[in-house]
């Protein structure tokens, strides 16, 4: 029985790896939201000069870091990374609760958190989805300034707060914010380390349980030849 106990004990995953999980979901979270508020904090809506922003244009209110090359510049996209699907809040509301549904089977059922690598990415992947998550809800309580094709002056904003730039040469590249970044970073890490490196992502435990389980059956072989052996001498 303490074989089994011992086999039991090497296959569970410890509270620590629960732990690695909630604090990278919540401080990438934490990061997203903040830089969200801060940036549009400062420079207002898109299109909306604010005076004491601290841009070099007051028709783009794009405030660089380095000029024509990166900046920080604000954008609502009713969409989904890149844009794609605008106007499909709530396909892309329900997909967001699927896949953390997802990510949570992962890390227990099929206990992917007996991989810290995997613990860490799937946490990156949760602050991605909640932080764009919480501004398609509309939890940010923005009001349009502006009117669009799917929406009117004065109703309230269902969309994903964005405001890095990146200038390739004369062309933007779409808007993006930390929450995108953590999830494509975090889809990006795994796709390398399934091809490149499986060994980050498989279960640390499975070469500890053989062992274990190959130290049972010895143990058990050494039981019955003993037993037979005593049998033998009766």
């Amino acid at each position: 029985m303490s074989s089994e106990k011992q086999i039991l004990a090497s296959s569970r995953i410890p509270l620590s790896r629960y732990a690695l999980f909630a604090a990278v979901a919540a401080g990438g979270l934490a990061a997203d939201l903040y830089s969200k508020w801060l940036v549009f904090a400062k420079l207002g809506m898109p299109g909306e000069y604010v005076p004491t922003a601290p841009t070099t244009s007051k028709m783009t209110s794009v405030w660089w870091l380095a000029d024509n090359l990166f900046g920080f510049q604000t954008s609502l996209n009713e969409g989904a990374l890149f844009g794609m699907g605008q106007g499909m809040i709530p396909l892309f509301t329900v997909m967001s609760f699927l896949a953390i549904g997802f990510l949570i089977i992962w890390l227990t059922w099929f206990r992917g958190a007996q991989s810290r690598f995997i613990t860490v990415i799937a946490g990156m992947m949760t602050a991605g989805i909640l932080g764009n998550l919480y501004d398609r809800l509309g939890l940010h309580h923005l009001i349009w300034n502006y009117p669009g094709e799917l929406h009117e002056v004065g109703q309230p904003v269902y969309a994903v707060r964005d405001w890095i730039l990146v200038m390739i040469g004369d062309w933007p590249w779409p808007n993006f914010n930390i929450a995108d970044s953590l999830l494509v970073v975090g889809v990006s890490l795994l796709f390398i380390a399934t091809i490149f490196c499986p060994k980050l992502i498989e279960n640390p435990k499975t070469e500890d349980d053989k062992s274990c389980q190959n130290g049972v059956k010895k143990e058990d072989a050494v039981e019955n030849d003993a037993q037979n052996s005593a049998i033998s001498e009766k």
